[in-house]
């Protein structure tokens, strides 16, 4: 079992950054995909960024590479997204999510194992 808390939401301006955080609980942290997933006002939740369990393979959004940086800490239990130059588009309930089994680019929200409850990240032009 694991649980996930996100915190770091918040309103910026455009061009500006912001820090994502997602704390996990339950000893098997490590050994789980960790991915972040972002949903817009009527619109469906869609893939941002995953992190292997060895921190050894990177995957992102088309929408966001170059902008945006995951990593995690197994040691803290602690997955991060770092978003740099961030757009009106951006803005979103962001999602922390596990997955035991796949770890690349664009997967399933469906078939993630855990989620957290989101933090809103609002992004002013």
């Amino acid at each position: 079992q694991v649980q996930l808390v996100e915190s770091g939401g918040g309103w910026v301006q455009a061009g500006g950054s912001l820090r994502l955080s997602c704390a996990a609980s339950g000893r098997t942290f490590s050994s789980y995909c960790m991915n972040w997933f972002r949903q817009a006002p009527g619109k469906e939740r869609e893939f941002v960024a995953a992190i292997s369990w060895s921190v050894s393979s990177t995957y992102y959004a088309d929408s966001v590479k170059g902008r945006f940086t995951i990593s995690r800490d197994n040691a803290k239990n602690t997955v991060y997204l770092q978003m740099n130059s961030l757009k009106s588009e951006d803005t979103a309930v962001y999602y922390c999510a596990a997955d035991e089994v796949y770890c690349g680019n664009y997967p399933r929200a469906g078939a993630m194992d855990y989620w957290g409850k989101g933090t809103l990240v609002t992004v002013s032009s």
